[in-house]
């Protein structure tokens, strides 16, 4: 019973920066942890970014130095900044929110980061 809204994308040219934000609704209570993943055509989901219900943030080595991933005052509320960005980071950005205890997991329905070269 939680709800991902994700919101940011859009269209950059190579080099550009933008902004996703990811608002969570719903049940929301306990420990959990919230993160970014991506998806290109034709290809599998990948992680870019999470950071835990500490602050600690880990992301792939593909973004790394160019995102940056942080929650709001509200944790409910996630935040990825991408900067230097390139043809490949193209994808459908998606949310996600892992609560813990037990393990389950919450999308968003994605948002499209189109980035020409």
């Amino acid at each position: 019973q939680v709800q991902l809204v994700e919101s940011g994308g859009g269209l950059v040219q190579a080099g550009g920066s933008l902004r996703l934000s990811c608002a969570a609704s719903g049940s929301i209570f306990g420990l959990y942890h919230m993160g970014w993943y991506r998806q290109a055509p034709g290809q599998q989901r990948e992680l870019v970014a999470i950071i835990t219900s500490g602050g600690t943030t880990t992301y792939a080595d593909s973004v790394k130095g160019r995102f940056t991933i942080s929650r709001g005052n509200a944790k409910s509320t996630v935040y990825l900044q991408m900067n230097s960005l390139k043809p490949e980071d193209t994808a459908v950005y998606y949310c996600n929110l892992r609560k813990l205890i037990p393990d389950m997991d919450y999308w968003g329905k994605g948002t499209l980061v189109t980035v020409s070269s």
